[in-house]
C-alpha cells in the first residue's frame, strides 16, 4: 500500500477530537515501511492545522475537496467566485432567513457567531467573526446550518448546481462548486504522486467519506460510521473511541 488517507472526526479524531499516542505510533510505523499519510477532511485547511502539526502529512485533502495540496504545495483549488458567494449568502437570507454560516476561504475561516469554537473544541483552529454583509472574497466551501431538508432543496432550485451533502446528525449542509468532492480530488492526487487507485486505502465515517471509500483500492469504514457508509466499504472496523485503525494497520500492513 502506497497512501493511508483518513477522514479525520469520527474517524481518525476519537470523540474528545485526539489522537491516540498508539495510533500515532502505528502510522509512524507505516511511514517507515513507505507508506504516505494523508488527511481527506471537511474541515477547512485552518481548523486541521493541530492535527496537521501531529500527523506530518505528505498530503492533505481539505474542505470536502476544494483544496488539495502535496508537500505543501496547492495542485488543486475550485472555489465559488467572490461574486457567486455573494449570490448565495442573499439567497440564504432571502430563503431560509437567519442562520449559522460558515465560509472557508484559501487564508481563513468565517463563521458568523460571535464566540470563539476553541472554547468549545480546544484543537479547533481560528475562526475569524464576519456578519457577512459586505463580504467579497472567493470561497473554497460554504456551511450552513438549515432548518430542514426542503430548505437545501430550494436553496439548490434558486443557486443552480453545486455541490451539496449533510453531515451526519447535524442540519448542517456543506456546499462546494458542483463536482468537487474528496473522491473527485483523488484522481489530481494518484497523478501527482504517481500511484493508482488500487494503491489508496481509505477510512472514513460519513457522508462526504462514500465516494471516497468506493473509490479507492481498500475502503475502510469506522464501527460508527453509518449504515450507507459501511455498505460502500471494503472493511468495517471498529469504532472511533478504540485503537481499531492501529490495530487494522498492525494486521493488514505491519
Amino acid at each position: 500500500m502506497k497512501l493511508l488517507l483518513f477522514d479525520l472526526d469520527d474517524t481518525l479524531l476519537r470523540s474528545d477530537k485526539t489522537i491516540s499516542a498508539h495510533t500515532l505510533s502505528v502510522l509512524n510505523r507505516c511511514r517507515e515501511k513507505g507508506c504516505l499519510i494523508g488527511i481527506s477532511t471537511s474541515r477547512s485547511f485552518q481548523n486541521a492545522q493541530a492535527f496537521v502539526g501531529m500527523l506530518c502529512p505528505e498530503l492533505i485533502i481539505s474542505s470536502g475537496g476544494a483544496l488539495v495540496q502535496y508537500q505543501n504545495h496547492i495542485i488543486l483549488q475550485a472555489a465559488f467566485s467572490a461574486e457567486e458567494v455573494h449570490r448565495f449568502l442573499r439567497l440564504v437570507d432571502e430563503i431560509c432567513g437567519k442562520c449559522d454560516v460558515t465560509i472557508d476561504t484559501l487564508e481563513t475561516h468565517y463563521w458568523n457567531k460571535i464566540f470563539d469554537p476553541a472554547l468549545v473544541e480546544a484543537n479547533w483552529g481560528e475562526s475569524v467573526y464576519s456578519d457577512f454583509s459586505d463580504f467579497s472574497e472567493p470561497a473554497l466551501k460554504i456551511c450552513v446550518e438549515l432548518k430542514a431538508e426542503a430548505e437545501k432543496d430550494r436553496l439548490l432550485a434558486a443557486y443552480g448546481p453545486c455541490d451539496a451533502i449533510r453531515f451526519a446528525g447535524t442540519n448542517w449542509y456543506k456546499f462546494t462548486k458542483q463536482g468537487v468532492t474528496k473522491e473527485a480530488a483523488i484522481p489530481v492526487l494518484c497523478k501527482a504522486l504517481g500511484i493508482t487507485l488500487g494503491e489508496i486505502t481509505a477510512f472514513g465515517d460519513d457522508v462526504p467519506d462514500i465516494g471516497m471509500l468506493r473509490l479507492c483500492g481498500t475502503g475502510v469504514a469506522m464501527g460508527n460510521a453509518l449504515a450507507e457508509v459501511k455498505a460502500a466499504a471494503t472493511v468495517v472496523i471498529g469504532d472511533n473511541n478504540t485503537e481499531s485503525i492501529a490495530d487494522y494497520l498492525e494486521q493488514t500492513l505491519l
